[in-house]
């Protein structure tokens, strides 16, 4: 047999494996895109929604976002191991002391495996001074999944999303943030939010 006629009938070969594996590939990418991005509640201005959720916080307490109907939210997902979150986390502090009498409220989500007492020592050395709650899964994929950490999404007080953000931003990039969520339904009663 001639060098020819034995790569002939290799190269069928290949190419049904080369296709058997890019089928593969789509076929799991999108499944994967699927669930890592559940849909969203579509709202008539374009934004969605916030999902609610119940987590508990570091001292036991049963915590809602919709606890905090009628605010701006800084909804920033973080972990103790994060160096960029470590970054940020004395600017969203010195933000929540500034806005707080504006109606802003910041809500942390640890999003590790430390335990609740390491996560309530790690927050207690930075001095925060918003509410921080222990993270699951099935929350975080109701917000769309997180590539980074930090992820931090902007919630204007009509419960829509204003913002998301991966990754860290410069202190005036979150200030700017949070004047829009601020700003966005600043006329909705407290009794009235869409969470």
């Amino acid at each position: 047999m001639s060098e020819r006629g034995v790569f002939v009938k290799r190269d069928p070969v290949v190419i049904i494996v080369v296709v058997m594996v890019v089928t593969l590939m789509l076929v799991f990418g999108i499944r994967k895109s699927r669930r890592a991005s559940p849909p969203a509640q579509a709202t008539t201005s374009g934004m969605k929604m916030a999902p609610d959720f119940t987590l508990q916080s570091l001292d036991g307490k049963t915590v809602h976002l919709s606890d905090f109907r009628g605010k701006a939210i800084l909804l920033n997902f973080w972990a103790t191991w994060c160096e960029p979150c470590k970054v940020e986390m004395p600017w969203i502090v010195d933000l929540q002391k500034k806005y707080a009498s504006q109606g802003l409220q910041v809500v942390g989500v640890a999003m590790d495996d430390a335990s609740p007492d390491e996560i309530t020592k790690f927050t207690q050395q930075m001095g925060v001074n918003y509410p921080v709650v222990i993270g699951k899964d099935e929350v975080a994929d109701s917000y769309g999944g997180l590539p980074f950490l930090p992820t931090t999404f902007y919630i204007g007080r009509d419960g829509k999303i204003v913002d998301k953000v991966l990754g860290i931003k410069g202190r005036g990039e979150i200030e700017d943030d949070i004047k829009k969520a601020l700003a966005e339904g600043q006329n909705v009663p407290a009794q009235k939010t869409g969470f």
